[in-house]
């Protein structure tokens, strides 16, 4: 039965790019658990990608973006690893890049440093500073605001940050594949290029579930990034194939396992 259901599930991703959740409780007449149980295994083995509410094809992956309130429920705890593990990095007194991104958006709660300036082009991360962490100076860019990912993109954003220096920078990505480091939109990937340029460390910070995985939009190259961070659940040899390009750190979440 279990077998049935999930090439059933699969066979269905794989044929409408996206299903709901909703729709596959209909189709296999079982319960809400048992599909989002079945769903979390397929994504689990990278068969399919997890969104809020339903499921993506990672064959069409490419062609959609899933918005940063639909990551917020992915990889929970895998992102809060590596969140902690890029806090620790940081020193009192730095100026600091954070870019938009969900693991960006919990490096706040990890930050032990209260003496330090952080520059943003997303405005989810300034809000959790502000909320959460309102000792520490935070500069919000400003821009064309892309709401799918809550960040301020475009000619003005990049004329601000090219006049900014940063002792570390922090930046996510969409999909890693070999060198290319990637994103689904131009202008958000060319302002965080010029972040990355302007910044003495540079760190991508990513889920391992994004690595071997394209996206539309080639930014940065992997060889010219200090730090890759990322969790303990890759596989050996693709660890070792990241680790060609870069040093690797990474980062445990068993800690954040449900009990």
């Amino acid at each position: 039965m279990k077998r049935d259901r999930l090439l059933t599930i699969l066979a269905e991703v794989n044929k409408s790019g996206t299903v709901k959740t909703a729709d596959l409780i209909k189709l296999l007449n079982v319960s809400d658990m048992t599909v989002r149980r079945d769903l979390d295994e397929l994504a689990e083995s990278g068969k399919i990608i997890r969104l809020h509410g339903g499921a993506q094809s990672v064959k069409s992956s490419i062609l959609y973006e899933a918005s940063h309130i639909e990551k917020r429920e992915l990889h929970i705890e895998e992102k809060q690893s590596i969140a902690e593990m890029a806090a620790a990095e940081i020193k009192s007194g730095e100026t600091i890049f954070i870019g938009p991104g969900t693991t960006l958006e919990l490096l706040s709660s990890y930050i032990q440093v209260d003496h330090l300036r952080v520059v943003t082009n997303s405005l989810p991360v300034f809000e959790i500073f502000q909320k959460e962490r309102p000792q520490i100076e935070i500069v919000l860019t400003g821009g064309t605001f892309r709401e799918r990912s809550g960040a301020f993109v475009g000619e003005l954003t990049n004329g601000i940050i090219e006049k900014l220096k940063f002792n570390r920078a922090f930046v996510g990505v969409n999909g890693i594949r070999n060198e290319s480091l990637m994103t689904a939109d131009t202008e958000e990937g060319q302002t965080q290029r010029k972040a990355l340029n302007n910044a003495q460390v540079k760190y991508i910070l990513t889920d391992y579930h994004k690595l071997n995985k394209d996206d539309f939009y080639r930014f940065y190259s992997l060889y010219d990034i200090d730090y890759l961070i990322t969790n303990h659940q890759v596989a050996d040899e693709i660890l070792t194939h990241y680790q060609q390009y870069t040093k690797v750190k990474v980062a445990n979440s068993k800690k954040y396992a449900k009990k």
